[in-house]
């Protein structure tokens, strides 16, 4: 393992107090995540873990919970173990109000793990407070999570657990693509920059995409573009802070022209180095453009036979 504390979490907390919720959290956060791990198995996972060649995460966030009542009872020695051998590690305990506890199972219609035949709800989320109780004791963080949506429950593990500005943790994909060759169906949010001057109609422009630069200039110069690009950065200044705190995980920003090789592919490009410099994780693709390069490759071909 790793010298971070981080490296090792362990969840653990009330059954209905959200440890799903959090092991997804952590899944968004690059962790690798095991639910409902049995407590005796924990020494073994981190030595396979150890083994470079195992393709597993260093950081790991494992699920301990009173699923594993036989198995439950071996967590104390196991923490113990991992401190005897200088492993660091994390707990962070999921709480709520009995009443909150009940209500959610109620409305779930599972069945609580702790309750036996016989008992009700209430009693059988006392009985995985005595047994939580000492882990509680022992817990970095407590989160209660009785007044959280799970979204809030997501940004407090993000606040916890996230490295860097909270913008990194979405990760943002800007596309080019072309009308003619298809909508593009899995955007978020969808630009049409067509009502931009087409270098396409400029001989010398045609053969050539938004990545050269005399299409970026062509584009980017324009008094159309420059009014435009104040606008749409705007936009992207006000509706990007709200996706980050609604805990959006992934985003797409499709542009689009008529045929993806020209316009949109240059607003594509000032549409991520923008969204980088205020401090969003992004990547660019150009999702049509190889068509254009493609029928480009057979005219010059034909010309060259005719030649």
């Amino acid at each position: 393992m790793g010298e971070s504390p981080n490296d090792l979490v362990i969840i653990t907390g009330m059954s209905g107090a959200g440890r799903t919720e959090a092991m997804h959290a952590f899944e968004d956060l690059g962790y690798f995540c095991i639910d409902n791990l049995p407590a005796s198995l924990l020494g073994q996972l981190l030595v396979v873990t150890a083994d470079a060649g195992s393709g597993l995460s260093r950081k790991l966030a494992v699920v301990c919970d009173a699923r594993n009542k036989d198995y439950f009872a071996d967590l104390d020695d196991e923490l113990d173990a991992l401190k005897g051998k200088g492993i660091p590690f994390r707990i962070v305990f999921l709480d709520a109000d009995d009443d909150k506890l009940v209500a959610r199972y109620k409305a779930s219609r599972r069945r609580h793990p702790l309750c036996d035949e016989g008992m009700t709800i209430a009693q059988g989320i006392t009985a995985e407070r005595a047994l939580l109780y000492q882990l509680r004791v022992m817990a970095q963080d407590v989160v209660n999570t009785t007044d959280m949506l799970p979204m809030q429950l997501r940004a407090k593990i993000r606040e916890l657990f996230g490295e860097g500005d909270e913008r990194e943790g979405l990760a943002v994909t800007v596309y080019s693509f072309g009308f003619k060759h298809g909508a593009a169906l899995d955007a978020d949010i969808v630009i049409d920059v067509r009502f931009l001057p087409n270098p396409y109609y400029d001989p010398a422009l045609k053969s050539l995409t938004g990545l050269d630069a005399p299409v970026r200039d062509f584009v980017m110069y324009r008094d159309e573009t420059v009014e435009f690009m104040s606008h749409w950065k705007s936009l992207l200044d006000c509706v990007m802070p709200g996706y980050v705190k609604e805990g959006k995980q992934q985003l797409a920003i499709a542009v689009g022209c008529t045929g993806g090789q020209h316009r949109s592919v240059a607003i594509a490009e000032a549409t991520g180095d923008y969204l980088r410099t205020r401090g969003y994780r992004v990547s660019v693709t150009h999702r049509d453009l190889p068509l254009a390069e493609s029928v480009q490759n057979e005219l010059t071909g034909e010309a060259k036979v005719h030649a």
